[in-house]
């Protein structure tokens, strides 16, 4: 690895030996590393104040077990994890992740991308991330509750509205956060709406609130495509995953005009080239939980693949809204050869390195993670805006609320790439973008902060 700045060199070399083998964290500091590159070197106050050092060591890692019990009185053991990474800008604030892969090193990896996320989201909150190697499917709600109730015994004493806000990730929707949250209730003795966001809409929920990732992320989309002079109108788009943001991309995509032909779950893919029946994908993984399988019960006319593919798919505009490193560099150069206009990523990382510069190189049109999904935690921040002020808006005054910051990101992110000399750019955009307001922080907090 080689940077221009001997600087970052010294940083990154220090950051691969205290964090060895933890490919998804040095992965994710590599990337934004070389992307501030200019910015670091157009500003020697960064290095005299120690400021890059500083942004990629946590300022907070905790790790602890969380015990409870099964359906058959049998005593199970998960390891659970919160980072504080960052709050320069706000108090920490980021989702729990419930699922088998989840390490030290994901869980770092995702703390750190969201420093930038909602740096850039112009609110003021700073970046956290967590969650355990806990799998939800399968289980019954007892079991659930009960996991979550000990997860929360522990957590509850590292968190509160203006320390750390955790949220909804992977495996974590509002049941999980409403067991979360009854437990820090009682733990606490105060109803504090403002510990958590994405709870109902009884006790302190925002609207718009479960859909904001895949909505923000097709209005990041469309506002890529209206600078080339393009829109989504009349586009054929490929998306992964079938959870939330998937669901929710696609939803916003058909509104704005576009066909969603694919989308995937952990067991294989669909395409239906008539256009995905969404009211199908709700009732089969919203209502019913099941399977991608079940889709051509639905459709008969539709096709169902094992295993991935969707990348194969010709199409205008590639959303990946499923997990990191999903979309590698043979993918991309499929896309690419296909004549793929436009790649948004709605899941965290989901694409590599090599296939990240490849659209870049080729000069697709590529919304980096940290900006194009950035909609869910801006709706976050919003309900927490609400908590704070006891009050609820209305479904559109969310909506507006959420398209004028996803548009603004877009804006941000395109002018801090022509200011560096990389007009388009927007990894290096979005990455310089929420990196200089982070630094700006922390050089106005002094050195003890």
């Amino acid at each position: 690895m080689s940077f221009q700045s001997p600087y970052l060199e010294k940083v990154y070399e220090k950051v691969q030996q205290r964090n060895a083998g933890e490919s998804e964290f040095l992965q994710a500091v590599k990337e934004v590393l070389e992307s501030i590159e200019p910015a670091v070197l157009a500003n020697p106050a960064i290095e005299k104040n120690g400021i890059v050092e500083r942004m990629v060591e946590p300022e907070r890692f905790l790790v602890f077990r969380v015990s409870w019990v099964d359906d058959n009185g049998q005593v199970q053991v998960n390891r659970g994890f919160r980072v504080q990474f960052n709050s320069a800008i706000g108090p920490y604030k980021g989702g729990l992740r419930l699922h088998p892969s989840v390490n030290a090193s994901i869980i770092k990896f995702l703390g750190f991308e969201q420093c930038f996320k909602n740096s850039l989201t112009g609110l003021p909150i700073g970046g956290g991330k967590g969650g355990s190697d806990f799998d939800p499917k399968g289980k019954s709600d007892m079991e659930i509750m009960r996991f979550c109730q000990s997860f929360m015994t522990e957590l509850y004493r590292h968190i509160g509205p203006n320390v750390d806000v955790p949220a909804g990730d992977i495996g974590v929707g509002a049941r999980e956060i409403g067991y979360l949250f009854g437990q820090y209730k009682r733990l606490s003795n105060s109803f504090e709406n403002g510990v958590l966001t994405g709870k109902g809409l009884t006790y302190g929920g925002s609207l718009i609130r479960p859909q904001a990732t895949g909505y923000g992320l097709l209005y990041f989309t469309d506002a890529m495509l209206q600078k080339a002079g393009d829109s989504l109108q009349g586009k054929t788009v490929v998306i992964s995953g079938a959870g939330n943001v998937a669901i929710y991309a696609a939803e916003k995509a058909m509104e704005l005009g576009a066909k969603v032909v694919t989308m995937s779950d952990s067991t294989g893919w669909i395409y239906d080239g008539e256009g995905i029946d969404l009211n199908a994908i709700k009732e089969i993984k919203e209502v019913r939980r099941a399977r991608l399988t079940e889709y051509k019960n639905y459709r008969p006319n539709a096709e169902y693949h094992e295993g991935k593919g969707v990348w194969s798919v010709k199409c205008d505009v590639a959303l990946p809204c499923a997990t990191q490193n999903e979309l590698n560099e043979d993918d991309a150069k499929a896309l690419i050869a296909n004549g793929v206009k436009a790649v948004a990523e709605g899941a965290n990382m989901p694409s590599t390195l090599e296939a990240t510069k490849l659209f870049v190189d080729n000069k697709i049109l590529f919304g980096p993670a940290k900006a194009a999904n950035a909609g869910g935690v801006a709706v976050s921040a919003l309900e927490m805006s609400q908590n704070s002020m006891r009050l609820a808006w209305t479904r559109e005054e969310v909506d507006s609320k959420l398209h004028d910051i996803m548009v603004n990101i877009f804006n941000n992110s395109y002018a801090a790439s022509v200011q560096v000399g990389h007009e388009g750019n927007l990894v290096m955009g979005a990455n310089i973008a929420g990196f200089n307001k982070i630094a700006e922080a922390m050089i106005a907090q002094g050195v003890a902060y």
